[in-house]
């Protein structure tokens, strides 16, 4: 059985440009969760529309195979047209992370530093890695994996979607089978820059419901954030029991 939870803050701004959706067409599920860039509102444009034009397709064409990578891409083209009209070309910008889960099976989907962890056995196991400069200083060895929550250019994101693409600027895992005790966390640089990966896990183990498990997130997220400029922070919490 699959069961999730969701939330979204507006943080310490004035809008909230993070969109989320999910889409449960019962034993196939997906679900997006985008971070809008470029402020005055368009941001906010970005992601919502993003995540509608993703959410619509997966609902007409919900393959494994290339269903997140078709949707990501007329996503893309869609949103590229509305900058057009908008006359918002350097203002509609968003990241984007997407789950879909069909039978025994799930794959996952992103662009930008928008994350998707997942946990084996109330352990974490892996996540995306972030198009991002810090994330690049990881891989050339520059900078620990720990460092990137604190790094001065923790917010220069290499991808985004709302950017003309002379190849796809995606990066889609490879299907993997859906076993017992898995768990995923979709969420903004606003959630996971709050919360450790040793504080999802811990609570992980102490949670008896997908609600409790994303409530224990969001507490530290507040708490940590407390006092400071929060950024809006959204996050979607996956439970395969």
């Amino acid at each position: 059985m699959i069961t999730y939870s969701t939330y979204s803050d507006i943080g310490g701004r004035k809008v909230n440009e993070d969109s989320f959706k999910v889409v449960d067409l019962g034993d196939k599920k997906l679900f997006v969760v985008a971070d809008g860039l470029g402020g005055h509102g368009k941001g906010e444009i970005a992601s919502a529309l993003v995540t509608d034009i993703i959410s619509s397709y997966f609902e007409e064409n919900n393959s494994i195979k290339n269903c997140l990578e078709s949707a990501v891409s007329a996503a893309q083209e869609v949103l590229l047209e509305k900058q057009i009209e908008l006359k918002a070309k350097d203002e509609m910008k968003t990241t984007v992370v997407a789950l879909m889960i069909d039978k025994n099976k799930a794959r996952w989907i992103h662009c930008g530093d928008s994350r998707c962890y997942r946990f084996y056995e109330n352990k974490y196991a892996e996540r995306t890695l972030d198009h991002s400069v810090p994330q690049m200083l990881v891989r050339m060895k520059l900078i620990r994996e720990e460092d990137i929550r604190y790094h001065s250019e923790r917010n220069l994101v290499l991808k985004v979607m709302g950017t003309k693409w002379e190849k796809p600027q995606y990066e889609s895992g490879q299907i993997m089978k859906m076993k017992k005790c898995q768990a995923f966390l979709l969420c903004t640089d606003g959630f996971w820059e709050l919360v450790t990966e040793s504080y999802m896990e811990k609570f992980l183990k102490e949670s008896l419901s997908v609600d409790e498990w994303l409530n224990k997130m969001v507490e530290v997220v507040k708490d940590n954030g407390y006092g400071e400029k929060m950024d809006n922070n959204t996050a979607i919490a996956v439970w395969c029991d």
